[in-house]
Formats: structure tokens, sequence, C-alpha cells
């Protein structure tokens, strides 16, 4: 396969599976900011989610004061945002069309439709007026591109880069989503009681991985933190969790292996590796956000390696 439609199916991939993990990491902080809270701490929740997703300083220079709707504004519909949902649709819209011939009919007007779709929602006021429904349209959305992939699609190296950068990005955002909680906070304590807020504020996380039915038929007890680390990192029956991107990635790469991909494929492996065989235990000593940072940083390293060893490779 050519390494431009190889690219192209990548990212579009990628870019469906971003847009649905920011509804997602929005829909929890829509929830926990309805919890009792002091003006400063539903400050630093969004402060929180702009830092992990690494938008802090474009959303200061572009606004300067924090506001949740700002927020919103500029996680959702902002074209100068490349990680905006909007942001996010259109660019998987037009890497679909870059290579329309290799898709089925299903699949391109799947993504054709979201993309139509999105732009009436966000002109109809939906996002004022029910940002969670939005958010569900998102998900359902990504739900649907993937199925009909699935459904539709030969088996071939195409489905295999499209299904890379689905789960490199899942595992990305993944990592995200449960490291809001900790970012800034190296030694959050396992063995404290939660809070009422803290509660609802796991019970909210997990609802947003689609995590919070799978908890209760794995543990059958009371959300603790350092269960939800281990569900969401350390699970393989559990599909979003860190783990299960990664048996993804390392099977996929594996499928398109080339005479170039072997350093890749042993970099994935090491880190596919040490989840299957850690412990939340261990990790919790280490610190749960250093891990999840250094995690993130070794994700954003085999992504560069699979774009120089496949893809187009990234500007630097």
């Amino acid at each position: 396969m050519l390494s431009r439609t190889a690219d192209h199916l990548f990212w579009m991939a990628r870019y469906t599976e971003r847009a649905e993990n920011t509804a997602r990491m929005l829909d929890v902080s829509i929830q926990t900011s309805m919890l009792p809270q002091s003006a400063a701490d539903a400050e630093n929740s969004w402060r929180a989610m702009l830092g992990i997703s690494e938008l802090q300083a474009e959303y200061d220079h572009k606004y300067g004061l924090l506001h949740a709707k700002d927020v919103l504004d500029f996680m959702v519909r902002d074209p100068d945002n490349p990680s905006s949902i909007a942001a996010c649709l259109t660019q998987a819209r037009e890497n679909a069309r870059a290579v329309r011939g290799t898709l089925t009919t299903e699949v391109w007007e799947t993504q054709n439709s979201n993309w139509i779709d999105m732009q009436k929602r966000l002109s109809s006021g939906l996002l004022e007026r029910d940002p969670s429904q939005f958010f569900e349209w998102v998900k359902y959305r990504s739900h649907l591109s993937r199925g009909v992939t699935v459904g539709t699609m030969l088996k071939d190296e195409a489905v295999h880069f499209m299904r890379l950068g689905t789960f490199l990005e899942r595992a990305d955002n993944t990592a995200r989503i449960l490291d809001v909680k900790f970012h800034g906070d190296k030694h959050y304590p396992p063995s404290a009681e939660l809070s009422q807020r803290d509660f609802y504020y796991w019970s909210a996380l997990l609802r947003s991985v689609s995590g919070f039915e799978i908890y209760r038929k794995v543990y059958r007890d009371v959300i603790t933190p350092e269960r939800v680390a281990e569900l969401l990192m350390l699970r393989s029956d559990m599909p979003r969790s860190l783990l299960a991107c990664m048996d993804e990635v390392v099977a996929n790469l594996r499928a398109v292996r080339n005479d170039v991909s072997a350093n890749t494929e042993r970099f994935a492996g090491r880190l596919h590796a040490e989840l299957q065989f850690g412990s939340i235990e261990d990790i919790l000593e280490a610190g749960l956000h250093d891990t999840l940072t250094q995690f993130l940083q070794r994700i954003y390293e085999l992504g560069n390696r699979l774009s120089r060893d496949f893809l187009v490779p990234l500007a630097a």
C-alpha cells in the first residue's frame, strides 16, 4: 500500500476516535462541574482538562480568563484548535475523501454524514441547550464509523492501518482522561477514603469510558481510585483500557510489518509487556501521574515511529 494512502486511512480513524474521546472528556467535566464545589475548584478542574490535553497555552492566548462556556466553545467548535471536535470530524472527512476509492461506499457516506450533521447540530444551538446530548451524538457517530468499517471493509492492510490509528489514539486519550484527576498531584493517596464528591467524580469518569457497569461486574464493590486505575490500565478485557489498546496496536502492527519496522515492533512490544505483566500496586508506588505521563510520552514516540516506518513522516 502507498504510504500516503496508509497515512490518510490512519488519520481518518485517529481523528474520528479523537473526536469521540474529546466528547467523553468534556462530558466528565460537565458532569463534575455540577457537583457542589468552590469557584476555585471548578476552575482548577477545567484547567486540569486543558492542561492534560496540552491546550492551556492556546486557550489562554485566545480567551484569557477561564469560563466554562469558552472552554466548551474552544474544545468543540473552534476551527483554530486542531483537537476540537469540529476540527477532528472535518479532518476525518477530508482524509476519507482523499482515499475515497479505497473505502466502501458505506464508510465514506458515514464520514461525510458525520461532518454534515455536525454542522447542523452546532448551528441549531444543541451544544448550548444540552451539551451532554451533543456529546452522546459524537460518541454514537464514532461507534457507527467503526462498526461500518468492520462490517463492510475487506480485512486487508487498509483496515489494519485504520485500527492502528484508532487504538493508538484511544490509548492516548484513556491515559489523559484518567490523568485529569492526577494532573499536578503526583502522589494521590490510594488508601484515603473517598469524599462524596470524589465518589461521584469516579462514577462519572467510569461512565465516560463506558466502564461503570463493567466495574460493577468485575469488582462488585465500592468504587476506589486504585481499582478504577487498574481497570483502565491493566485489564485486557476492558475495551478502552491501555492494555486492550496495546493488544490491538501490537497485533495490527505485526500484520503490516515491513523491512524497516522491527525496531518499532520491539518498542511497542516493550510497552505492551509492561502493561501485560504490571501490577497496580507497583504503579501506585511509582506514582500514577508519573506513570501516565511516561506512557503518554512513549505513545507519542510510537506514533512518530509508525509515521517514519509506514506513513508520511510528521514535520519536525
